[in-house]
């Protein structure tokens, strides 16, 4: 047997924190501890857009998903932030979240 198999699925413990009016979507809470599955739903290393599909399926308690993702990917106006540094230097949906990474969303749109 193989040892792998047995043993359930490990997990990355980050946090996940928003703001700019994006806590109103996951219970007006800023900040999270999230532990994410160690791989996706095709069992391959887990991913900054598995994270934004995990927030959306497990955390996100607000039916107005549009004002965070479109099409599965985080929508246009909202900065990404891991570990401090703009999403775009680290690769976006494509950066694999490390144990102890901070993740942070920032909304920039505003109704007017």
């Amino acid at each position: 047997m193989e040892p792998s198999k047995s043993l359930p699925s490990s997990s990355i413990t980050i946090t996940v924190e928003f703001t700019g009016g994006l806590e109103m979507l996951f219970s007006n809470q800023r900040q999270h501890q999230v532990s994410l599955p160690a791989t996706d739903e095709s069992d391959r290393t887990a991913t900054l857009g598995f994270l934004v599909r995990y927030l959306c399926q497990h955390l996100m308690r607000d039916q107005r998903r549009e004002l965070f993702v479109l099409n599965d990917v985080v929508r246009p106006g909202i900065l990404v932030l891991i570990n401090d540094a703009d999403w775009g230097l680290e690769g976006e949906e494509n950066y694999e979240p490390k144990h102890g990474d901070s993740i942070l969303f920032v909304s920039t749109l505003h109704g007017g």
